[in-house]
């Protein structure tokens, strides 16, 4: 399984980037890391990583009202990355659409 899942491309996460252009948030796994995620950003990307934030979330139970009666179910945890580049470079997350 692959350090990096996926990047985090919302609203909000957009709007990081924009206020600080060499930010950048992604999906990582639970069990990695700053120093593997420095290293799978560098390999995938091909630029230089200055500095790693990593946040862990816990996952939330949800219950919502049906017809049928409450259906319970729980959102999964997750682990998230802020990668910081060197001054200058940036990422395309959208060059090969």
């Amino acid at each position: 399984m692959g350090i990096i899942i996926k990047p985090i491309v919302t609203e909000k996460q957009t709007a990081i980037t924009e206020k600080f252009p060499n930010r950048y948030g992604f999906r990582v796994s639970p069990d990695a890391n700053k120093l593997e995620i420095k290293k799978a950003v560098e390999d995938m990307y091909s630029v230089t990583v200055v500095d790693v934030n990593t946040i862990n979330y816990s996952g939330k139970r949800k219950s919502r009202y049906t017809k049928s009666g409450i259906i319970n179910g729980k959102q999964a945890a997750f682990k998230k990355a802020i990668v910081t580049l060197k001054e200058g470079e940036t990422i395309d997350f959208f060059s090969n659409i």
